[in-house]
């Protein structure tokens, strides 16, 4: 089995079963202890498991960090986790097999990462993270911009306008956003205006991945109005003024239950 594959198969069964020890993932995956152990270091590395003794644990969304993307993206993902998680599993749901989609670096749009393990999609995304996730845990063929990587922003952003995402259309585009307004959506880095705009021109129809906080948030750089808008995903909390602006605007708003997200063991 060649060690992609290995690897893959290797996230599948931790996430079926939670925990494995180094016996079991041997017969599982019929390879040589010594294998087994090569692959558990080398996924831990990148912070895809954690390392236990005598084996390997799953890592739980809540408790993903990744060394590339600084506090900033940790910290925020970890905030409204069950409204994010909720949203992401609906929005995940949105999708048909086969076809092709758009998701952006934010970190709702991440927490589709969990829903998107057993689905078969072509995906655009400027986000390295989720693109290392999925190659890692799915079968679904993965398209990356090309360009430099900006680690704080979890993004991929190319200095040419000719990059090989202009090749690429998609039906839906699944985008998270700093913050929503009557003006429309609202990003505080003028990097992620950059980044985006690109995106939601390759798009049909615009689906915006939201909790209820981002309609507080205020901030200075309008993305796009909320005319190319054509749904937002939102929880339960979100005010009836909110709903009433958006609709209002000819927006199609889709509210969720937060759903608790797994318990954690502790890491030590």
């Amino acid at each position: 089995m060649v060690n992609h594959k290995r690897r893959k198969g290797l996230l599948k069964l931790l996430a079926e079963h939670n925990t494995a020890s180094v016996e079991q993932l041997v017969d599982w995956l019929n390879s040589s202890p010594a294998t087994v152990r090569r692959d558990i270091v080398w996924l831990a590395e990148r912070n895809l498991l954690t390392r236990t003794r005598g084996g390997a644990e799953n890592l739980r969304p809540k408790k993903r960090t990744f060394a590339l993307s600084g506090e900033t993206f940790q910290n925020n993902i970890e905030r409204f986790a069950a409204q994010k998680r909720a949203i992401a599993r609906y929005a995940t749901g949105m999708c048909a097999e086969g076809e092709t989609i758009i998701i952006n670096g934010g970190t709702t749009t991440y927490m589709m990462v969990e829903f998107l393990a057993e689905r078969r999609l072509k995906i655009l995304t400027n986000s390295f993270l989720m693109a290392e996730r999925l190659l890692m845990s799915s079968e679904n063929d993965i398209i990356l911009p090309g360009g430099q990587v900006y680690r704080e922003q979890n993004v991929i952003l190319s200095p040419f306008d000719n990059d090989i995402t202009q090749h690429h259309y998609a039906a839906k585009m699944f985008m998270g956003v700093y913050g929503l307004s009557m003006l429309g959506l609202m990003e505080a880095d003028p990097l992620l205006i950059q980044a985006e705009t690109r995106l939601i021109s390759q798009t049909e129809e615009l689906i915006v991945l939201a909790d209820s906080s981002k309609f507080a948030k205020k901030a200075g750089l309008i993305l796009c109005g909320l005319n190319r808008v054509s749904c937002v995903i939102t929880d339960t909390g979100v005010s009836d003024a909110a709903v009433q602006m958006l609709e209002q605007a000819g927006v199609q708003v889709i509210t969720v239950t937060p759903e608790a997200v797994p318990k954690e063991t502790s890491h030590n």
